[in-house]
């Protein structure tokens, strides 16, 4: 890993999201620590824009703990059309991740510098076609990849997903200073497992209830989403069929269409690029 300090070496080759005429949106959907459900997040609100009627393809940045093609149901491996990689599609949601490239049992022992050079590949030798919304599916934590992307992709929007217990939010928020210290967008914040519903109708906040609202107020952003906490969700995405394709109107699947409406009647400001302005 690089020493503290070092910043990543410039990409060496053309990332067709970061030209500012590019018309995707880029999403890093990012968390202070595992086990918050990211991913979760990531493969449903991707479900749910493509269900909304939009071209949709997912990024697995979380070269440690790949789990997107799992979770999306993609068996299939990537093909090739010359010197270019074609994602497969699940879902109508294409992905690329570092899950195609090794063993579901290996561990990826990489430095810095080879995770720079991969996440670079998935972002420029990929046949991504303009898809509407890329979203990506970082790492836990404030790490070399997240740094990296920052620097691939400075027009992202960042969204943080956190559980409602205060401990989470706090850890949470670390990842979104991060992303305001690199100059990146934070838009907004997702609360999961906010609750559950038992078999009596009654709502049970099984991990307290208030932290997403918390870390938005904080922030300054919206709390765009809260998810709540069912069997199904997890069994979906153990078994490769998100509850947003397989069960769009159940409790969580309602959550990730409210979600993406959000994402579609909130746009991000336009930024006008002027060159010949100058700071010296």
């Amino acid at each position: 890993m690089a020493p503290p300090g070092d910043t990543p070496a410039p990409p060496s080759r053309t990332i067709p999201f970061a030209d500012p005429a590019s018309k995707t949106r880029v999403l890093l959907i990012a968390s202070g620590k595992g086990g918050v459900g990211k991913s979760s997040v990531t493969v449903n609100l991707g479900v749910a824009l493509a269900a909304a009627g939009h071209r949709t393809a997912v990024v697995d940045a979380d070269v440690w703990g790949f789990s997107v093609p799992r979770m999306l149901g993609i068996e299939q491996l990537p093909e090739m059309a010359g010197e270019r990689i074609v994602p497969p599609e699940a879902h109508g949601v294409r992905c690329i991740s570092m899950g195609f490239f090794a063993e579901e049992d290996q561990a990826v022992i990489w430095r810095g510098p080879m995770l720079h050079k991969a996440l670079e590949q998935f972002l420029t030798d990929v046949t991504w076609d303009d898809p509407d919304f890329l979203l990506v599916d970082l790492p836990p934590g404030t790490g070399d990849i997240s740094i990296s992307l920052a620097q691939f992709l400075p027009r992202s929007e960042v969204y943080v997903v956190t559980t409602p217990q205060p401990a989470a939010q706090r850890v949470a928020q670390r990842a979104a200073f991060m992303a305001q210290k690199v100059n990146l967008s934070v838009r907004g914040v997702v609360e999961n497992m906010s609750w559950f519903t038992g078999d009596d109708g009654k709502r049970y906040e099984l991990f307290g209830a208030g932290g997403g609202r918390e870390l938005a107020d904080r922030l300054g952003v919206p709390l765009i989403g809260q998810v709540p906490l069912i069997p199904a969700l997890r069994e979906g995405a153990d078994r490769g069929l998100p509850i947003a394709a397989q069960a769009p109107d159940s409790e969580a699947g309602r959550a990730f269409s409210a979600m993406a409406a959000h994402l579609l009647d909130n746009p991000p400001p336009r930024r006008i690029h002027r060159p010949e302005l100058k700071i010296s």
